[in-house]
């Protein structure tokens, strides 16, 4: 099955991690379209600049409209990220959130709380894990 995936990564929060959003999402290109590639975009460093952020929100939430499901890598700490999975949640999506507890940083407890195990999942990983987290992810929707 080919699945509509919205991918979450942090843009105007830091770009520290472009470089992991791009191999995430090519991973991700196994289970179906990515609808936000430019997240993984490493010379998207201050945003999209051709057009206005209201034009960003409405296009990325018709995005999240039409997806299956969201993968968010929430490491860097992003009010957009934050913003995209509570979308995500309302909307019913299946939701996989990743983060990295050897990045010194804390996750949100209203994203580690918010896990159910079947619709909201949270991982902890180091990259290597990301192919048998994605293959498990998929393969239980």
């Amino acid at each position: 099955m080919s699945f509509k995936i919205y991918f979450a990564g942090s843009i105007r929060g830091g770009r520290q991690d472009a470089a992991l959003y791009e191999r995430i999402i090519k991973q991700l290109q196994q289970y179906g379209h990515v609808f936000t590639e430019h997240v993984g975009n490493p010379d998207l460093e201050k945003g999209e600049v051709d057009i206005t952020d209201k034009q960003i929100h409405d296009r990325d939430m018709n995005w999240m409209q039409e997806s299956d499901v969201l993968v968010a890598e929430c490491t860097q700490p992003s009010l957009g990220v934050g913003y995209e999975i509570g979308q995500a949640f309302a909307l019913n999506k299946k939701i996989l959130c990743l983060f990295r507890p050897d990045s010194g940083k804390s996750l949100s407890a209203m994203i580690r709380g918010a896990e159910n195990g079947t619709s909201f999942v949270v991982k902890d990983y180091k990259e290597g894990d990301i192919p048998d987290l994605l293959k498990n992810f998929f393969s239980n929707l």
